[in-house]
């Protein structure tokens, strides 16, 4: 029973990049550009960087769903380690004793594992989804387990705590996954400004071009024009009015469920997100500056942080503060996000409570939605105009992104 006593990396924000922060920056390893640890920001960019994605959903028994993606999808974990040169070394096995005993030689060994566990299983993220019909197996850093609990870097800046059987179990919720457990080696900082150059073009070509998989209207700067287009057609099967129409289901468009973060949770706190992370990438377009020798990119981190601030107003639009209940969930969501990220599980009950209140207010949303058929238009069309004002900005930024890399 180990726990890495000198483990103090909670700086992690997003299940993947934050996750391999945490372990590289537990190693030491430094950027030759800063002398710093390498950043979330960084390893966002080398992973593929950000793009738009735009998708419906609806589930028969359920609430109709949105999902919003920005950033790369398309496997940017593994994309991340290979640029970078990290050796994994990979433990995966259908036993669960031989995950625990696999789990544990790790962590004798001094090192911290990157683990997939269901997120919906484990208690700090206080999903309230019934486990049996859904899963989201996602990694962390596990840095300890002893006979009762296991110590776990997920997100949050404070250390979380999981009972070791629950943790085992959610371990092996499915298959491709189970028991799981992955170290990585260091990275080799000489690949550095390659890697960084091919996650620019990741970056560029998924705005721009045919994605790898699915629709084009799904991806980059055409799918921000449909999504534009839908909020304001009223024909189509796939627009919001007839796919969000007010009450439920323009609720969870805006503000999510249990399954789903809605539009404020897809832009601001879902994995760590922040402005859609547009403002994580101007971040790291600054350190490619360095890296590259190309001042040119700090121009392209200009015009991304722009289009940071105009995702807010679009949550400002869509959550207008003179309408409680959609200012109220959107309040409800934020807090939610802020006492995880500064106080872990500390704000356990608070957290609940609020999960509550946003249950209640989920309910009272269905029968007593704020805005009736003119009013939900009028916003759809206010939304519309600012989705086509980000989509201006971002092809801008794409433009001085490949001005810079000429």
């Amino acid at each position: 029973m180990t726990v890495l006593k000198d483990y103090k990396q909670f700086g992690g924000r997003h299940w993947e990049t934050g996750s391999v922060h945490n372990i590289l920056a537990y190693q030491g390893v430094k950027g030759p550009h800063n002398g710093q640890p390498l950043s979330e920001a960084l390893l966002l960019g080398i992973s593929g960087g950000i793009t738009f994605g735009y998708f419906l959903f609806h589930y028969d028994g359920h609430d109709p769903q949105l999902a919003l993606l920005t950033r790369n999808t398309f496997d940017p974990l593994q994309t991340l380690l290979e640029r970078l040169g990290v050796v994994q070394d990979v433990r995966h096995t259908a036993s669960p004793e031989q995950g625990r005993a696999n789990l544990l030689d790790v962590l004798d060994n001094g090192q911290p594992a990157l683990v997939w566990a269901d997120s919906f299983m484990l208690p700090y993220n206080h999903s309230g989804v019934d486990s049996e019909q859904m899963w989201a197996m996602l990694p962390l850093v596990v840095y300890g387990q002893d006979a009762e609990s296991v110590y776990i870097a997920d997100r949050s800046s404070q250390p979380l705590q999981v009972d070791a059987k629950l943790f085992l179990q959610a371990r092996g919720r499915i298959k491709k996954d189970k028991y799981r457990v992955v170290t990585l080696d260091l990275p080799g900082t000489d690949k550095l400004a390659a890697a960084v150059s091919a996650g620019i073009w990741d970056c560029i070509n998924l705005f721009t071009e045919k994605p790898p998989r699915g629709s084009r209207n799904n991806f980059g700067l055409a799918a921000s024009q449909h999504w534009a287009e839908m909020l304001t057609n009223t024909r189509n099967k796939q627009s919001w009015a007839r796919f969000f129409p007010p009450g439920a289901g323009m609720f969870a468009a805006l503000l999510g469920n249990a399954y789903s973060p809605g539009l404020h949770g897809w832009v601001h706190g879902y994995g760590g997100t922040r402005q859609a992370d547009r403002g994580r990438y101007a971040d790291f377009l600054d350190e490619a500056a360095l890296i590259l020798k190309k001042p040119g990119l700090t121009e392209a981190a200009k015009a991304f942080r722009q289009s940071a601030a105009a995702w807010d107003t679009l949550l400002d639009i869509a959550l207008p503060v003179d309408e409680p209940l959609l200012a109220d969930g959107r309040r409800l969501q934020a807090e939610v996000e802020r006492l995880f990220v500064e106080q872990g599980q500390a704000t356990g009950n608070d957290i609940q409570t609020l999960k509550t209140e946003f249950k209640a207010l989920r309910a009272k949303g269905r029968e007593q939605f704020p805005l009736d058929e003119g009013q939900a238009a009028e916003l759809r069309a206010a939304m519309a105009a600012q989705v086509l004002a980000i989509h201006d900005m971002e092809a801008r930024a794409i433009e001085s992104l490949k001005a810079a890399m000429a």
